[in-house]
């Protein structure tokens, strides 16, 4: 089994920094539509990542008691 680390890590998305950054005034209209159609599957992927790690967490606490 996997353990959370003891000490949270920072977020470490530095390409996700970088496209909050970047200027959206050069792309047309279809870029943005195509760019906002991939940031919606990252944050689809994200909270299936989430849901996974909170179902594996809970089951832990279910055996072992509240481990957070």
């Amino acid at each position: 089994m996997f353990e959370e680390p003891v000490e949270p890590r920072g977020f470490s998305g530095q390409a996700l920094t970088d496209a909050a950054h970047e200027d959206l005034e050069i792309y047309g209209v279809r870029e943005l539509e195509e760019r906002i159609a991939a940031l919606e599957a990252e944050i689809a992927r994200t909270r299936t990542q989430l849901e996974k790690k909170r179902a594996g967490r809970d089951a832990a606490n279910a055996i072992f008691g509240r481990l957070d």
